[in-house]
């Protein structure tokens, strides 16, 4: 046994001695291979070419057609979806008859209150975030004011006794204008608000069938009663013009706020500052604005093509003007009814007391009395119930 031990520690030994001589080989070897390697240029891999008979399609180019673009890279409809999305600049080709045929996206736009982009959402922007919110807030506060006017101050008027002796303020023919005009806007007025407002409060207390028929009829009230509002609207205006022309008398009205805090009213003619604001601004420059752009909603303006953009337009327009005339007419309303004492009479019977008239618009009661102008307009009517003229 003695021999082999020395053998065994003589061959561990000799593996050991190879193991370190090779250790110290291997940093010469890669010491040189990396000197061979910044001395000689590193060898390129071979490539494989393409197979036999390939033809490399040309590369794709910004102004190709559709057609081109299916050639130069399939799969890519790029140029498709980029004449989709400018068809409102270059119209498209279409066999299909109408005034925007090849039209698909409207053109970018920016409306005061849109951000910029196209026509149709730009409109949905200022319909859906400033006309319904602000325009709905206006009624809102217009009636509160109102309200909390009547139940403060209470109606005006009752100051000057009733002389039993009556004067003709509105002839047969006035009262029917009159009317007609004010039944055609509290029709449009309330099929308006339930169209603009109707979803946010009515759909969820009828639900969408009863909705849809109220909204529906409504809707076809409005489109109807659209040109009678018209035509009566213009009627009014030339009836009562002569009375409406501004005088010095308006600014002593004015200034004194027409007597509605405290105080006598300021003496007027037939009509004061106040009515003639309403009939300028509302009957007459919202009037005009309010029927020109609901015409063109209703398509019966010969001669125009009734594009998108068009009817987008007209429907912001005839929004912001109706909001502002339903505001004006409000208060008009108002004072014509629960506002002031016997004022709702005038209308209905054509006649006021003496005391009203001296009340409330003395000049012209003062031109009556002086024989200017005649306490009666009309004939003489022998039905009972229906007072003479004594001034």
């Amino acid at each position: 046994m003695r021999p082999l031990i020395p053998r065994v520690l003589a061959g561990l030994l000799a593996a050991l001695a190879v193991t370190m001589a090779s250790g110290q080989a291997v940093p010469e070897a890669a010491g040189s291979a990396s000197a061979s390697t910044a001395t000689a240029p590193a060898a390129t891999p071979a490539l494989a070419g393409p197979p036999a008979g390939f033809v490399a399609p040309p590369e794709p180019k910004p102004d190709e057609t559709n057609a081109q673009r299916a050639k130069s890279q399939p799969g890519n409809n790029a140029p498709f979806w980029r004449a989709v999305r400018e068809s409102g600049v270059n119209k498209g080709t279409s066999s299909l008859p109408g005034a925007e045929q090849g039209v698909l996206v409207q053109p970018f736009v920016q409306y005061p209150g849109s951000r910029y982009t196209n026509a149709g959402d730009a409109w949905r922007q200022v319909r859906n975030e400033w006309i319904i919110p602000y325009g709905g807030a206006l009624i809102v506060i217009t009636v509160l004011a109102i309200a909390l006017y009547f139940f403060t101050r209470g109606p005006l008027g009752g100051h000057e006794p009733d002389t039993g002796r009556q004067i003709e303020r509105f002839t047969y023919f006035e009262r029917a204008a009159h009317w007609s005009n004010a039944i055609a806007f509290c029709v449009l007025a309330i099929s308006g608000l339930v169209m603009a407002f109707g979803k946010f409060i009515l759909l969820p207390l009828t639900g969408t069938t009863l909705f849809g028929w109220l909204t529906y009829a409504l809707k076809t009230a409005h489109n109807l009663l659209g040109p009678l509002f018209a035509v009566s609207l213009l009627i009014v205006f030339f009836t009562f013009l002569k009375d409406n022309f501004p005088n010095a008398s308006d600014m002593q009205w004015l200034r004194k706020g027409g007597g509605l805090f405290g105080g006598k009213e300021p003496p007027s003619g037939r009509f004061n500052a106040g009515e003639k604001l309403i009939f300028w601004g509302g009957v007459f420059f919202l009037g005009v604005i309010v029927v020109v752009s609901g015409l063109v909603l209703d398509k019966v303006i010969p001669g125009m093509a009734y594009q998108r953009g068009d009817m987008q337009i007209a429907h912001m327009v005839h929004g912001v003007a109706t909001a502002l005339m339903m505001a004006m007419f409000l208060g008009h309303i108002y004072l014509g009814t629960l506002g002031m004492k016997d004022a709702f009479k005038a209308m209905k019977t054509g006649h006021v007391d003496e005391g009203w008239a001296k009340e409330h618009h003395e000049l012209w009661y003062e031109d009556i009395r002086a024989g200017r102008i005649p306490a009666r307009r009309t004939a003489p009517d022998d039905r009972p119930g229906q007072p003479a003229a004594q001034v």
